[in-house]
C-alpha cells in the first residue's frame, strides 16, 4: 500500500459547527470535461483549527452510528472504499469522495437544520448528523441509490462525541455528486430529509436550497459575454471594460452572494478537454472564495478562515487539497492503496516549507537549508 502526493503549482471544504466560532462560508460546485468527466471542488471555512487529516477508509471497515450517552447504536461496514477529510482524529468523513466516483461534503446549516429530538430517535435508523456523509459515502455509488436509501436513516441531534471549540450542535446540510454527473442536496428540517435534485452543481450555505434557486430569479442575465452598448436616441454607451455580462454579480461573501457567484464561475468556466486540465480550472474557481485571516470575524480576535480546500477528478478517483499554510496541491490517489486493507489509513495533512537560505558570499543555497 502507499499513498501518493503529488504537488501541482494550481488546484483546490466540511463539518461546520453551531454554538461556537462557526463555519459560514463553505462553498462548493461542480465542472465537467468536454468528455463530461465531473470535477468537484469545495472550500472549507472554520474559526478554530478542525486538525483535520486525509482518511483512507477501506471496504469492510466497521461504522457504529451514534446514540445517546451510554447507549450502543446500530453498525454497518462499508462496501465502497472512501477517502477524504476529516475532524478532529474521527474515522468520518467530512468532504470526499468513494471507490465509485460518489462525491461530496457536508456544509454548515444555520437556522435552518432541525434533527429528530434524541428521545424520538429510532434506535436502529438513527445516526449523527456528522456521519451522515460516511454512511452515504461507504454504501452508495450515484446519487439515485442514496436517495432510494433515505427512508432507512434518521438524523438525531445527539451529543458530540469529540471537542471542536466548544461546539454543542451541528446544523449542517450536505451535498452529493456522481460520475454521471448526477447532483443532489439533502437538508434536514423539521425531523424530516428533504431532497432536492441540484441540476446547478454548486451550492453554499443558508438558507434553503430551495430559497437560493428562487433568489437566481434575481441574476437570469449572467453572462460571460460583455454586455453590448446601451443604444439611447443615437448614443452608443458602452462599459468601462470587460466582465460586463457579469455586473452585478455580489462579491461579498455571505452565502447567498457566494451561491451566485460559483454558479457564474461555474457556468462560465470555459469547457477543459481532460480531468487534469479540469482539476485546474477548479482550482482557479475555488481560489476565488478563499478567505485569509482578518477578512471574515466571528469577534475580536476569532476569524473565519479557509482551513482547507478540495477538488476531486471523480472519475480518475484522484482526491486533491492543500491548506491555509500549504498552497501547494497535494494528491491522493485511490487507485494508490490497497482498498481491503484491515485498518483505515490515516494521512496528515499538515505542511510547511521555507525560502531556501542564500550563503551571503556565493549566493547559493546554504548548505545547511538544501
Amino acid at each position: 500500500m502507499r499513498s501518493t502526493f503529488r504537488s501541482l503549482a494550481c488546484l483546490t471544504a466540511a463539518v461546520s459547527l453551531a454554538f461556537a466560532p462557526a463555519a459560514n462560508a463553505c462553498t462548493s460546485f461542480l465542472i465537467k470535461t468536454k468528455d463530461g468527466d465531473p470535477i468537484y471542488g469545495r472550500t472549507m471555512e472554520f474559526a478554530v483549527p478542525l486538525n483535520s487529516e486525509v482518511v483512507v477508509v477501506p471496504r469492510g471497515y466497521a461504522y457504529e452510528a451514534a446514540t445517546e450517552t451510554g447507549k450502543g447504536g446500530w453498525t454497518w461496514k462499508a462496501k465502497y472504499a472512501a477517502t477524504g477529510m476529516n475532524v478532529v482524529d474521527t474515522p468520518f468523513i467530512v468532504d470526499g469522495m468513494n471507490e465509485k466516483g460518489l462525491t461530496g461534503g457536508i456544509l454548515y446549516f444555520p437556522g435552518y437544520a432541525g434533527y429528530t429530538p434524541p428521545d424520538k430517535a429510532h434506535a436502529e435508523k438513527a445516526m449523527g448528523p456528522w456521519q451522515f456523509l460516511s454512511w452515504a459515502l461507504t454504501n452508495f455509488a450515484t446519487t439515485a441509490e442514496v436517495k432510494a436509501a433515505l427512508a432507512d436513516v434518521q438524523l438525531a441531534d445527539f451529543p458530540l462525541p469529540f471537542d471542536v471549540g466548544g461546539i454543542k450542535s451541528l446544523p449542517l446540510h450536505y451535498t452529493l455528486h456522481d460520475t454521471e454527473g448526477n447532483s443532489i442536496v439533502i437538508e434536514p428540517v423539521d425531523g424530516e430529509l428533504k431532497v432536492y435534485d441540484n441540476p446547478l452543481g454548486v451550492m453554499t450555505n443558508s438558507p434553503g436550497f430551495d430559497w437560493h434557486l428562487t433568489n437566481l430569479r434575481n441574476y437570469v442575465k449572467l453572462s460571460p459575454f460583455n454586455a453590448p452598448p446601451l443604444k439611447i436616441d443615437g448614443e452608443s454607451i458602452a462599459s468601462f471594460g470587460q466582465g460586463s455580462g457579469m455586473l452585478g454579480v455580489p462579491g461579498d461573501p455571505t452565502p447567498p452572494s457566494r451561491f451566485i457567484r460559483v454558479l457564474g464561475y461555474a457556468i462560465s468556466a470555459e469547457v477543459q478537454p481532460d480531468t487534469d486540465s479540469g482539476v485546474r480550472m477548479a482550482e482557479h474557481i475555488v481560489n476565488n472564495f478563499d478567505i485569509p485571516a482578518g477578512f471574515v470575524r466571528e469577534g475580536e480576535g476569532v476569524n473565519e478562515i479557509t482551513e482547507w480546500s478540495t477538488i476531486a477528478d471523480m472519475t480518475g478517483k484522484r482526491y486533491f487539497f492543500k491548506t491555509e499554510d500549504f498552497q501547494a496541491l497535494r494528491q491522493v490517489d485511490l487507485n494508490d492503496f490497497d482498498l481491503d486493507a484491515k485498518e483505515m489509513v490515516t494521512i496528515p495533512i499538515g505542511q510547511t516549507y521555507e525560502i531556501p537560505k542564500l550563503d551571503a558570499q556565493t549566493g547559493k543555497k546554504a548548505a545547511s537549508a538544501q
